[in-house]
């Protein structure tokens, strides 16, 4: 493919953004080449800058469950546009989206929107410090939770101990509240609360890892993170902004059984637009202003269009259906992966969430466990899926989607293509 307008744009970029980009995984580093640049895109697929069509499995990163312009989301995106972009006030559509969110969380009776998942991670931990009045978090290695200072975060030089900042200009001071534990051992998990547990103001944990690889846990052993939360009364905070609406219409900790104190959302809940929230019960969420002490405000908060698109693509979600046929399609790929893949080439599946694995042996659980010729093993295949006309994410820590939008025909595809290019 010819992409030459893509790699003019990038140039000028560089010019003018860091490293070209709003958001560095973009800058194709990981797999060499330059970005490719969007110009429009429809259900499965886009067309770049220099009119390539690509079979699309990134879906912004996972909110386009329906799609790309799934057309009832445009529409209702275009109705409240034409009623105003932003009123910085109370709109219809905070209380409409708040209670379809609410009735799929049971146990939770208050929501805060948010403009990102980010700041709905930030804003719980603020929550979480203010209810308990306890100052330290812990997280896990390998976990993402945005890029707000807490919990930009590695491990110290042992387990189960205070952090140390994964980034410039974050305060070891701040690192320091941060604990970091493993995924996917019971042992440490212990020893993080028999040595930390009364300073803990809250645990937080995608129940469904999937920023650095697709880390799925046992459900025992987030049965233990919540059974020692609530010992040493901390609480327990899940980032489902990935999961949340992704596998089922709820949350995925919900799915198995474990509740939470709080979980924040985003991706899916905003259909495409820019939304986040945190829900937890009333008690909790009570101590945010304005009614309590814990302060948190945003102008674009609760952004008319932004929760249109919401509520548009929650109303495609509720009765079940999109999930099954998600799940139909992700069979499909595994059938056909199962069918042709080589002994280099493992995968992890949840739902319509899927995670390559290039290197023999089981697929880890824990980020220390993820070996790295298997991620370098992952550029040469991108670059040649691109060549193929298929997009997936620049990088071998990330998922790819699936969407309603993908048939089984682009599915079995992509099977293939992978197990080409990966020698299967």
């Amino acid at each position: 493919m010819q992409r030459s307008t893509s790699a003019n744009l990038f140039a000028r970029a560089r010019e003018l953004m860091p490293g070209g980009v709003s958001s560095p995984v973009r800058a194709f580093g990981s797999v060499g080449g330059h970005p490719i640049y969007y110009k429009q895109a429809q259900g499965s697929s886009f067309e770049d800058e220099d009119g390539n069509v690509y079979v699309d499995f990134c879906m912004s990163w996972g909110p386009l469950i329906l799609g790309h312009a799934f057309p009832a989301v445009v529409e209702a995106v275009r109705e409240a546009a034409g009623r105003g972009l932003s009123y910085g006030a109370c709109c219809r559509a905070e209380v409409e989206l708040a209670e379809r969110i609410l009735a799929a969380f049971p146990d939770k009776q208050r929501l805060r929107f948010v403009s990102s998942g980010t700041e709905a991670v930030m804003t719980a931990i603020r929550l979480a410090r203010g209810v308990t009045g306890r100052p330290a978090i812990l997280k896990f290695a390998g976990g993402y939770h945005g890029h707000s200072d807490s919990l930009l975060v590695k491990a110290g030089s042992g387990l189960a101990t205070f952090g140390t900042s994964s980034s410039l200009g974050v305060p070891q001071e701040i690192a320091s509240q941060t604990v970091v534990c493993p995924f996917d051992d019971l042992e440490q998990l212990e020893q993080v609360f028999a040595q930390h547990g009364p300073r803990l103001a809250a645990a937080i944990v995608e129940p469904l890892p999937a920023n650095n690889g697709l880390l799925e846990q046992s459900p025992a052993w987030l049965q233990r993170l919540r059974e020692l939360c609530s010992a040493s009364g901390a609480l327990l905070i899940f980032d489902e902004v990935i999961s949340g609406f992704r596998s089922r219409f709820g949350g995925y900790g919900d799915g198995l059984g474990i509740p939470c104190d709080l979980v924040t959302l985003g991706k899916v809940i905003g259909g495409g637009m820019p939304v986040g929230a945190l829900a937890g019960s009333a008690a909790i969420m009570k101590q945010l202003a304005p009614e309590g002490g814990v302060y948190q405000a945003g102008t674009l908060s609760g952004n008319p269009v932004s929760l249109a698109a919401g509520l548009a693509t929650l109303g495609q979600l509720a009765d079940g259906a999109a999930y099954a046929g998600l799940e139909e399609l992700g069979a499909h790929f595994d059938a056909q992966l199962h069918a042709v893949g080589g002994k280099q080439l493992q995968w992890r599946r949840c739902g319509s969430i899927i995670w390559l694995y290039l290197d023999q042996g089981p697929v880890p659980r824990r980020a220390d466990a993820i070996d790295a010729a298997a991620i370098e093993r992952f550029a040469p295949l991108h670059a040649t899926l691109l060549e193929q006309g298929i997009y997936l994410p620049p990088s071998g820590y990330e998922v790819f989607f699936l969407s309603t939008a993908h048939s089984p025909a682009q599915v079995e595809s992509l099977a293939l293509a992978v197990a080409g290019a990966s020698g299967g």
